[in-house]
């Protein structure tokens, strides 16, 4: 049996939707990427939501609507993806890597007003796995210090913090719809907000800095003529990407649902071995359980995290690592080096955590094969 890290839920439904969007002859930017938006700010309960190209064009935007620039410095966690620190370098801003909750893996409070100076502007915190990050101390501490809170909400749809959906939080919010998210467009993501003047903003500055729809210019209601504002970028949506999405959209739920049974089996297996710690989900958190992440005790263990991942491969069960911190990476040691030993959590996570196969279209056979496999591993290989 062999066991991929990720497979899309890719449907009949899915398939027939990009078929009609093709056979409409509306490929790029058009009504379906409108009626995506749509649908999506209604999925999070937010007035506005921008679709562009992916979750990284969507935080970049974000930082250009909140105005960010040379010198600024923008407080971001270590456990993340390098499109969280990149797009802070796309304005000769500074990324400042800050330590992460051991039980969470995401930002901690306290480690913001640590590094806080004159010269910070935003924090991005990132709800790792589909786990929202503590909002209530983050936008605290952004009101109290004149910050923008742009959330990477990469992984996390749909999630709640405190009844409340993210999408709506922080000022700007960005989503990802990767081959491998919660929502699979191939490409993609959305950026959602509160502020109308951010959300007019970043449309602009996805198609060119045109003023106005340009995509309409090609329909009965557009005209030829438009005007550039301002250098923008291009990153448009599709409506290929779009039909894929409100398709993906319709179901949310149910995978969400599917992911949350594999992450009881998981939870329900693993929470009986001494060598295994099973994700930490606060109270007051709802996750998309878009990751899966054990912690193995390595100081119960004769194998490292690595052998254990090599194990696994050999047994055909595909897994990663999320994340490499941000700051062991060339780039950031080269440009922003921190003090290792400062990051004792992420330090401490890196060590022992492995992510999981966990997508909607396991069955019980490959979820039963996962689960006896890394048992079994973590018996043979118990101190």
């Amino acid at each position: 049996m062999e066991i991929p890290f990720h497979k899309p839920y890719i449907e009949e439904d899915d398939i027939n939707a990009v078929v009609a969007a093709v056979k409409s002859g509306w490929l790029t930017m058009g009504p379906k990427t409108i009626d995506f938006e749509n649908r999506f700010k209604q999925a999070v309960g937010a007035q506005h939501a921008v679709a562009v190209n992916s979750c990284t064009a969507a935080m970049h935007l974000a930082l250009k609507a909140i105005g960010l620039r040379r010198g600024d410095e923008v407080i971001i966690p270590a456990m993340t993806f390098t499109a969280t620190g990149e797009v802070i370098r796309y304005f000769d801003a500074v990324p400042v890597i800050v330590d992460v909750d051991r039980d969470t893996h995401n930002i901690l409070p306290f480690e913001i007003e640590k590094h806080l100076t004159k010269k910070t502007k935003a924090v991005i915190p990132v709800h790792f796995g589909g786990q929202p990050a503590a909002m209530d101390e983050i936008l605290k501490i952004g009101k109290k210090n004149n910050l923008k809170i742009i959330e990477d909400a990469a992984h996390c749809f749909p999630s709640f913090y405190k009844d409340k959906p993210v999408g709506v939080l922080g000022d700007i919010t960005a989503f990802s719809f990767y081959a491998t998210k919660t929502i699979a467009c191939g490409e993609g993501g959305m950026a959602t907000t509160e502020n109308e003047q951010y959300a007019n903003e970043m449309r602009v500055q996805r198609l060119h800095g045109i003023n106005k729809d340009a995509w309409k210019r090609y329909t009965k209601e557009g005209s030829w003529y438009y005007e550039v504002i301002d250098a923008g970028y291009k990153y448009n949506m599709t409506d290929l990407q779009a039909a894929l999405g409100l398709s993906q959209l319709n179901k949310a739920e149910k995978m969400w649902q599917l992911r949350l049974e594999i992450a009881r089996r998981y939870n329900e297996a693993f929470s009986e071995s001494p060598n295994i710690q099973i994700p930490v989900v606060k109270p007051e958190c709802q996750s998309s359980w878009h990751l899966y992440v054990i912690k193995l005790n390595i100081e119960k263990l004769r194998i490292g995290r690595n052998e254990f991942i090599e194990e696994l491969s050999r047994r055909n069960i595909k897994t990663s690592v999320h994340f490499i911190p941000l700051y062991r990476h060339p780039y950031y040691q080269k440009n922003y080096p921190v003090d290792q030993r400062k990051m004792k959590n992420s330090e401490w996570l890196y060590e022992r955590i492995i992510s999981l196969p966990i997508y909607p279209g396991m069955n019980e056979a490959e979820i039963n094969y996962v689960i006896d496999n890394i048992l079994e591993i973590a018996h043979q290989h118990a101190k």
